[in-house]
């Protein structure tokens, strides 16, 4: 785990130090990113890797650039560079002398009054929704049917994803929705819900009351710390936002083991949702993610009241 998001002009980095983080950072990234690329680039898709560079807005290269957060003055010769870059400036005096960092050559820091002025809304909405999900208790019993309500009475050629075979076939996995209560809280998974499915579930999410219904035991909630993270960068340390990304990338795969689709030959055995075990070991998943978000959510909080 990495440090919350500094005060302002609170530290300062010497040029070894930022590159080499920023190295670190950058190689911790490409772990992912470089075989999406390589497959996007064959014209191959992958149901569970490919997911958070395709669904979510950030894209490779934006993220393998490393930022220090609010506060960090960046000093040496490249971090003249840093200044071209949005949101970035010149430190002045008062924040070197705060900082500790020496009066002469290039100093970076972020501009974290104009990232405000074209930020604030996304700034008071990721405060809003972090905070209140983090206040209610976490629910346990959805069991990732909403995988299933978005292919639910839908002909094998027009699934979600084509190129996967159903576990259960059409019937089967028909069946599983309407055998078990079905109580999705997050608007993005429902939204995605067949037309004959919406009406199955026993909540109406939206738009408009998604911060009165995020829970923290949710999964989906729990993938998007990664997309507040984002959102506020470049004001968050990347390292943060990376802890984030990754914590989504096991969950998505959970997500898809949990799913309707057979994806044993992709490496991701079948969580059975369908049976007393593997509803067992699905809540017993969607509880240690629970756990690890809370940590996250905690830190971007403290993140974004820092700013």
């Amino acid at each position: 785990m990495n440090p919350a998001l500094p005060s302002p002009a609170s530290m300062t980095l010497a040029e070894l130090d930022w590159q080499a983080r920023a190295a670190a950072h950058k190689a911790r990234v490409n772990r992912y990113a470089e075989p999406y690329l390589a497959r996007r680039s064959a014209g191959k898709k992958h149901p569970v890797e490919d997911f958070l560079f395709t669904y979510y807005t950030q894209k490779p290269g934006q993220l393998s650039r490393w930022h220090p957060g609010a506060g960090v003055v960046l000093t040496g010769a490249a971090a003249a560079e840093r200044l071209d870059w949005k949101f970035y400036r010149a430190a002045n005096e008062a924040e070197l002398q705060a900082a500790g960092a020496p009066a002469a050559g290039p100093a970076a820091i972020l501009d974290t009054e104009k990232f405000l002025e074209q930020r604030r809304e996304a700034v008071d909405f990721a405060r809003i929704i972090l905070g209140r999900t983090a206040a209610r208790p976490a629910q346990f019993g959805c069991f990732g049917l909403h995988e299933w309500a978005m292919v639910y009475k839908q002909e094998a050629n027009a699934v979600r994803h084509e190129y996967l075979e159903l576990r259960l076939g059409s019937g089967g996995t028909d069946q599983v929705v309407e055998d078990n209560r079905i109580r999705c809280t997050h608007f993005d998974a429902y939204r995605f819900y067949t037309p004959q499915a919406t009406g199955l579930n026993e909540l109406t999410p939206t738009r408009e009351n998604q911060r009165d219904m995020e829970q923290p035991g949710c999964l989906h909630a729990n993938m998007d710390l990664y997309k507040w993270a984002y959102k506020l960068s470049p004001a968050l340390p990347s390292e943060l936002v990376m802890d984030c990304f990754e914590l989504s990338w096991h969950i998505r795969a959970m997500d898809m083991q949990a799913s309707p689709y057979d994806l044993a030959e992709w490496g991701y055995p079948p969580i059975r949702i369908e049976t007393a075990a593997g509803k067992a070991d699905y809540v017993a998943a969607q509880r240690g993610f629970s756990a690890d978000a809370a940590v996250l959510r905690e830190r971007l909080r403290a993140a974004v009241d820092a700013l």
